[in-house]
């Protein structure tokens, strides 16, 4: 899939901001490191929402008409979509009321700051959920129809709201072990989920030529693709990632994402780093962008079989067909890619 920056980051800081709210709320529920004060209570909460609000805003760029955003609303009962807008905008009324609650009566462990927090928590992780299942839910793509997508950003989002909320209690200089080992173990977690999931899109299974036509009794190959330059589907569907550039990627998604903001928080926990704290959050935000950017770029569409992309269950081009699109390159055409084995 051709990734886009605007998609990339809704993911990526909606993500982070469902996820510190949801992180706030079981810090005090359980009162993790003797819970939140109701002042750092409401920097975290107003924290949360500026990153759903900065990651939503952005989402809007990838519309092609923004102003008719709002019909996406009356699709809820079929769209994933449409119900992540509904429980997004239904978030903001909550975690609005939840804080002022908290500012005003500086308290959050009365009846109606418990019940107003644990709702607004409830509804960030059906938003996740939701998000998730945008991409989970298309049959077309492999690498995404999958359980493994939604659990992924659950894993995600709360690694990333558990290091910011870890790194908020650092900077103040309360107590914070239990709260860095949470986070530690969250970010832990998601590694190892991402492992899981990259494992699984690298079996060699998937749709071939033979099951999207139908003709599964014999040998399906493709003989032309149809045009000479680029379509909307060449465009949005066709982007790839070489192997080795990949392993690359992913690497720095373990290193940056995972490890850095790991040991950046443990060793913040024994010993004063100051600002130097603040790298935990900032590596995780940049690995975890790179992994959201590895996401989409690694998503085949089924639709790429028609213009010569074989999937990996498949053997490579025939070198007939391969041949006619290397000379179609250098006669400067737009062709498509192919996987080299």
């Amino acid at each position: 899939m051709n990734p886009s920056l605007a998609v990339i980051f809704l993911t990526l800081f909606s993500g982070a901001g469902f996820g510190l709210m949801v992180s706030t709320i079981i810090v005090n529920d359980f009162q993790i490191d003797g819970g939140l004060s109701p002042l750092r209570t409401a920097i975290s909460v107003v924290l949360a929402l500026l990153l759903v609000t900065v990651g939503m805003i952005s989402s809007t760029a990838h519309l092609a008409n923004p102003k008719n955003a709002w019909r996406a609303f009356s699709r809820w009962r079929t769209s994933w979509l449409a119900r992540e807008g509904i429980f997004a905008v239904l978030f903001y009324p909550i975690t609005i009321a939840y804080l002022g609650w908290v500012f005003f009566t500086n308290s959050d462990r009365d009846i109606v700051s418990l019940a107003l927090g644990n709702v607004a928590a409830i509804v960030a992780l059906i938003t996740i959920f939701c998000q998730g299942m945008i991409y989970a839910c298309l049959r077309t793509i492999r690498q995404w129809h999958t359980p493994l997508v939604p659990a992924n950003f659950y894993a995600l989002g709360l690694a990333l709201g558990m290091t910011i909320l870890a790194t908020i209690r650092l900077l103040v200089g309360g107590p914070s072990l239990i709260l860095v080992s949470s986070a530690g173990a969250l970010l832990i977690a998601a590694a190892v989920m991402k492992g899981i999931y990259y494992f699984w899109i690298g079996r060699p299974s998937g749709t071939t030529l033979q099951s999207a036509t139908g003709f599964s009794g014999g040998r399906v190959r493709l003989l032309d693709q149809g045009h000479t330059f680029g379509t909307f589907l060449t465009r949005e569907f066709s982007n790839s990632i070489t192997p080795a550039r990949a392993a690359r990627f992913k690497l720095a998604v373990y290193v940056v994402g995972f490890i850095v903001p790991t040991v950046v928080l443990l060793l913040g926990a024994h010993m004063a780093l100051g600002i130097l704290v603040l790298i935990a959050p900032l590596s995780a935000f940049v690995g975890i962008g790179l992994e959201r950017y590895l996401f989409f770029v690694e998503a085949q569409h089924v639709v790429n079989l028609y213009h010569g992309r074989a999937p990996q269950s498949m053997p490579a081009m025939h070198p007939a067909l391969k041949a006619h699109a290397e000379a179609q390159a250098k006669q400067g055409r737009l062709v498509p890619s192919y996987d080299k084995r």
